[in-house]
């Protein structure tokens, strides 16, 4: 069984993996997810946050790991996933990128939407300190949630957090030789209100994922639908270590 690590993406903490954690504990896997630093309960100051200050925190729980770690990226998390994988290639099994943020060294994340931004960040506000955004309630329910439970998407919405800007418009710093060697894979959402499955398949397309699976889901299959995501994670999982062992010497 897989050891995971489960990154979240913007606005959330380690709390959105909450229905998701039992369905892969069930399948004999181990699993943390963190809150990204200045992310959820983490109260690092948002002016101390960077792109690549998360990237290391994620490598360093790898490297603290007893095997290698599948490191799952949702959404903004994906170029999280990739700077924690330049730093501590040796220390994954695989990158999962889940309906998630997939750019090249020099690109960042806000460029990579492009005008596909433009719908979440609707009525978005920016903190005081012009240091982070705010999502507008309404707004982020669409984007995120329309598949959820009522219940579920409004205790989701009242946890969601400041979003820093830094971070989003740090260009990647990953290479060929030590992030582009983890393999990877690719969960798309097909009825993604947040990042529209064209965009998502733009991306794994432009950097060829292996596997791709498609859920009928929303933003947030960790909430609409978490038993069928612990499969698919399973699976994959399953491939990336299958493929570990074929090419071991």
């Amino acid at each position: 069984m897989a050891m995971f690590i489960l990154v979240h993406g913007g606005a959330h903490g380690g709390w959105c993996w909450d229905k998701l954690v039992p369905e892969l504990r069930k399948l004999g896997h181990r699993v943390v997810a963190p809150d990204l630093p200045g992310m959820g309960q983490d109260r690092t100051p948002l002016a101390q946050v960077s792109l690549g200050g998360w990237g290391e925190f994620i490598a360093r729980m790898a490297r603290q790991s007893e095997e290698p770690a599948v490191v799952v990226g949702h959404s903004r998390g994906g170029p999280v996933i990739g700077e924690a994988a330049e730093r501590a290639p040796e220390a994954m099994l695989g990158l999962v990128y889940l309906s998630a943020v997939l750019i090249p060294a020099g690109a960042a994340t806000i460029a990579a939407f492009g005008g596909a931004s433009t719908q979440l960040m609707d009525k978005a506000t920016t903190t005081a300190d012009g240091l982070a955004f705010v999502l507008d309630r309404e707004v982020a329910r669409k984007g995120f949630y329309h598949r959820a439970a009522r219940a579920d998407a409004d205790a989701a919405l009242d946890r969601l957090c400041p979003e820093p800007i830094g971070p989003n418009q740090a260009p990647m710093t990953v290479t060929a030789e030590r992030w582009g060697r983890v393999p990877r894979a690719f969960i798309e959402c097909a009825d993604d209100c947040a990042i529209p499955l064209a965009l998502q398949r733009r991306w794994h397309r432009a950097l060829p994922c292996d596997p791709v699976i498609t859920l009928d889901s929303d933003h947030s299959p960790f909430l609409c639908m978490p038993a069928q995501l612990a499969r698919a994670l399973s699976t994959i999982a399953a491939e990336f270590a299958a493929r570990r062992s074929t090419h071991a010497p």
